[in-house]
């Protein structure tokens, strides 16, 4: 009987030296700070309506939070690992005017965030977020379909479009819109290669015969396809409430057709593609190549896009969803061809043959949308910055599978459909399980 009540001690004694000497993972509270970056001026906006968003990237569960009168939160008990944290806030126009003196007509939003910040056990750090106004203008990018459909059975790459949408209640004119894909670092083996700044993004003030006055980083965006809507001035209207179809290639893709070198090109299933042959413009490569595709054949009825820069042989998106894309508008004073292009900020010197990028200011960017790869391992740092679009966007399902993504509806007024614009895709983007052009969401 000793012998069994020493066995069941010893037990007991090992199993309560295990538990003590094991590492319980422990959730921590984290501090937020937040500011609304307003420079020098004289004027205060309220904390109070600033609202946060904290997402476990893993699970996906996102907690919401107001924001105290002194600018600070305290999110309780989050479980160490990788979080998104977003802040906004909306001042009515009306409230806008009469805190800082400025008549606008418009709702102005600010926005900050910061993108898998890492909890870890025993985190003190206060996360700051300093939040910044940015453009939401008549014009804005509603829809993209960059990652086309089955390679097998469905229309690959050749179906891919980007919608824009007059968000205003007036007529507005598509002619001499600018639209870009703009480039950003998109490996993670890069350190040998390229010159990089803190966010482990490309440092484009170390590009060849790059100008030291200026912010290369903050204040441009760089193209690796950029192309232009033609017309006369107003030659295009397009209604309040409706939207304008660029497409790669502006035909029906569910059905048969003969491409350049006399071949049939078809798909095996329908249902994954869609009909494009009612686009409102169309990129058209083949006179700019040597060997255009077979695929990019030229529809007669739909006008054919500027091309000012161009990458690879088509109008072809990166289907895994590693670019961005921005809306151009400029005034009477810039000649966009004529920007200055730079190559890619590398350790080595680049040869005389590299590829140059245009160098877009931002403040010519009336809307931007940033995108990311659907998993959280493949994600990328941000090519844009809150001014432009604190969030980013993706399709669930990743490349190949026929999906896009759309802006959301926020309301309509009188039939006319008003979209979501708060210059932060996470929030202002859902998608289509099928890309439909002109649809809503």
């Amino acid at each position: 009987m000793k012998k069994y009540l020493y066995l069941l001690l010893a037990v007991s004694i090992l199993a309560s030296c295990k538990k003590n000497n094991s590492t319980d993972i422990q959730p921590v509270d984290v501090n937020v700070k937040l500011a609304y970056n307003l420079q020098a001026s004289n004027y205060q906006l309220p904390l109070t309506a600033i609202k946060v968003k904290v997402t476990n990237i893993d699970t996906k569960i996102a907690q919401n939070f107001t924001v105290n009168d002194k600018g600070t939160l305290i999110v309780p008990q989050l479980a160490p690992g990788f979080y998104d944290i977003d802040a906004s806030a909306t001042i009515s126009a009306a409230d806008y005017s009469a805190l800082t003196g400025t008549l606008v007509t418009k709702d102005v939003t600010y926005n900050a965030s910061v993108k898998k910040k890492q909890i870890t056990v025993n985190f003190s750090e206060t996360v700051a977020l300093n939040l910044v106004t940015g453009t939401t203008g008549d014009w804005v990018i509603k829809q993209v379909y960059f990652a086309g459909s089955d390679r097998v059975n469905g229309a690959l790459y050749r179906d891919q479009f980007i919608e824009f949408y007059n968000n205003s209640d007036k007529v507005l004119y598509a002619d001499s819109l600018y639209f870009a894909e703009t480039v950003g670092l998109v490996t993670k083996t890069s350190a040998a290669t390229y010159n990089v700044t803190a966010s482990s993004q490309y440092d484009w003030s170390k590009s060849v015969n790059m100008p030291a006055n200026i912010d290369a980083n903050n204040d441009y965006i760089y193209a690796r396809a950029f192309l232009m809507i033609p017309g006369t001035g107003k030659q295009y209207p397009v209604k309040p409430g409706t939207s304008i179809v660029v497409a790669q290639t502006a035909i029906n893709h569910k059905s048969p057709y003969t491409g350049v070198d006399g071949k049939a090109i078809s798909v095996l299933n329908a249902d994954l593609t869609i009909d494009l042959s009612k686009a409102d413009f169309e990129a058209y490569y083949a006179p700019l190549l040597s060997k255009p595709l077979a695929s990019d054949i030229d529809n007669p009825s739909v006008p054919n896009l500027e091309v000012l820069q161009y990458f690879g042989t088509d109008m072809i998106f990166d289907n895994p969803g590693r670019y961005s894309y921005a809306l151009i508008k400029v005034d009477g004073t810039q000649k966009p061809k004529d920007w200055p292009q730079y190559n890619l900020p590398t350790k080595a010197t680049p040869s005389s043959t590299s590829t140059k990028y245009y160098q877009i200011p931002n403040k010519w960017v009336i809307d931007a949308v940033e995108v990311q790869p659907n998993e959280v391992a493949d994600r990328i740092p941000k090519k844009y910055d809150a001014s432009l679009d604190a969030g980013f966007t993706f399709v669930p399902l990743g490349s190949y599978t026929s999906q896009s993504i759309i802006r959301k509806t926020e309301k309509s007024v009188n039939g006319r459909v008003i979209l979501k614009d708060t210059n932060n895709s996470t929030e202002d983007f859902d998608y289509f399980n099928l890309a439909n052009p002109r649809g809503f969401k």
